[in-house]
């Protein structure tokens, strides 16, 4: 194995080689960065263009442009709250406070720094820990990812950090939301009232746009000024890159975890990094001293978020390359272009073709290093260029680009109204303190809960009690632990948090009033 990963290096760092990597990766970050435009969608149509190429090269390609995709949806989440794919929906939760104290920078350089250390532990993984992963996915079924999305629902007990009430409404939106159209097992049309289009569902992207975006515009040209949502911090301008970097890589705990989080995440069939970045996400927070910071402009909830979605990218891979499931759907692409290539996934692959398997592992592994600079460069450009960009420009440019991107999905002006629709109703909702947080939560994992329950159920009809499967089998009871601590758990924290705050006032001496007095 070392052997052909020698040969995999040398072959990435010919010049033709390289440049090809970075053609890809700034390609993937063009696209990534537009919201409307994920990272499934512009490893599509970069398929065809790959036909004329040998199977190497165009694997490549296509490897580093979804590393770069996968990243570049940061810089819209952090910039203007608008997430570029469904793996940045957690990197919005602090980045856009971040800009709002105006630290976009810093968080731009937690979001490179994290999707470097994630491609590389994910790239890691995948070299030497695919066989056993692989095996162990195959063990999850419809009753263990019921509990993956159940796991995923209590993190709105997290999200809810003004009141739990209002954040378990937004959940219960969200799974609402998840109901429209045909049912995922059984066919059956729910809440399309008339209208055909809705068959398919709530498209999640222009929800994405609409939900987080949307009420950010409708608030700039209410304030009609930048400085009540932007504000110019003199200490962005004393920190130095480097500074930063090393912060970033000081918080070695948060890299870690939220890398082993994303590689496990992505080996399991569909679930992908709109999944991993938001239990990162809910980790970071958990294992914080200062909880309470997250979601008003925490570094570590970007480092969470982009770290374990980028760290998706490899372990998708493992069960891809070695048994041929799909672990994300660019994966699913990727694997189609195996196929018409005469490649088939398994162990004979990488006897056969370990050359090819391992050129493009290292491939994976060099995107995430050419993010570094490319993305310092052109994340911090972006960033003072919509810094310094007029509100009466702004806002209409964010509007355009939000219209776009909706539009982009299926060609559809109907998904530009859901988009709009959807954003006015999260303002509104906004205003009485339910963000969008939650609501995108439930429309996420709502499909999965259900596909899950159904599917364990009708798996298990020649049981006596078909329910009880899904207590029962020894990966879904602990995953049920799993979703008890994190439920509890935020609870635990606001008592500690009381209890802190508790000990730290002074008593006041028996006899004496608050004010020193003698009573």
């Amino acid at each position: 194995m070392f052997d052909l990963l020698g040969q995999g290096l040398l072959a990435n760092l010919t010049p033709a080689m390289l440049l090809l990597v970075l053609v890809g990766t700034l390609s993937g970050m063009t696209i990534g960065a537009m919201p409307g435009l994920s990272a499934t969608m512009g490893v599509a149509l970069l398929v065809p263009f790959t036909f004329a190429m040998e199977p190497t090269s165009g694997l490549v390609l296509l490897g580093a442009f979804y590393m770069g995709a996968i990243y570049g949806g940061s810089f819209t989440a952090i910039l203007v709250n608008a997430p570029g794919t469904p793996s940045s929906i957690a990197s919005a939760f602090d980045g856009y406070p971040l800009t709002k104290k105006g630290r976009s920078e810093y968080a731009i350089v937690g979001a490179t720094m994290g999707s470097f250390v994630g491609g590389i532990i994910g790239v890691i993984a995948l070299i030497f820990l695919a066989p056993p992963l692989a095996q162990f996915s195959l063990r999850f079924g419809p009753q263990e990812y019921f509990w993956v999305a159940i796991f995923g629902l209590t993190i709105i007990a997290s999200l809810a950090t003004g009141s739990l009430l209002k954040g378990l409404i937004g959940g219960l939106f969200g799974l609402l939301l998840a109901t429209v159209g045909i049912a995922p097992v059984g066919g059956d049309v729910r809440f399309i009232f008339g209208e055909s289009t809705l068959q398919g569902g709530i498209p999640l992207v222009p929800a994405l746009i609409g939900l987080f975006t949307i009420p950010e515009i409708i608030s700039l040209v209410a304030r009609r000024t930048r400085d009540a949502t932007i504000a110019d911090d003199d200490q962005q301008k004393k920190d130095t890159v480097w500074g930063m970097v090393k912060d970033v890589l000081s918080r070695w705990g948060n890299l870690l975890r939220s890398s082993l989080i994303g590689a496990a995440v992505g080996i399991l069939p569909g679930a992908g990094g709109s999944i991993a970045n938001l239990v990162a996400y809910n980790e970071a927070k958990r294992a914080s001293k200062h909880p309470e910071t997250f979601g008003t402009g925490e570094i570590d909830g970007v480092i969470a978020s982009e770290t374990a979605n980028n760290a998706t990218v490899g372990g998708g891979f493992i069960p891809t390359l070695t048994l041929g499931v799909p672990g994300t759907p660019p994966d699913a692409i990727i694997l189609g272009v195996l196929l018409l290539h005469g490649l088939r996934p398994g162990a004979q692959l990488f006897e056969t073709s370990g050359p090819l398997v391992y050129t493009f592992i290292i491939a994976l592994a060099v995107a995430a290093v050419m993010m570094v600079p490319v993305g310092l460069i052109a994340g911090r450009g972006l960033q003072r260029g919509i810094m310094a960009l007029p509100v009466r420009y702004l806002a209409p440019s964010i509007t355009v680009l939000a219209i776009v991107g909706a539009y982009a999905i299926r060609n559809s002006v109907f998904d530009v109204f859901i988009m709009l629709a959807l954003g006015v109703v999260a303002y509104l909702l906004n205003r009485v303190g339910i963000g969008g947080a939650p609501i995108v939560l439930g429309l996420v994992l709502g499909t999965i809960a259900e596909t899950g329950l159904v599917q364990g159920i009708l798996t298990s009809s020649g049981e006596d009690l078909p329910w009880l499967t899904f207590f029962t089998r020894p990966i879904s009871i602990v995953l049920i632990v799993m979703c008890v601590v994190s439920a509890v758990w935020p609870f635990v924290q606001k008592r500690r948090a009381e209890a802190r705050r508790a000990q730290a006032v002074p008593a006041v001496p028996v006899g004496q009033s608050e004010r020193g007095g003698k009573n």
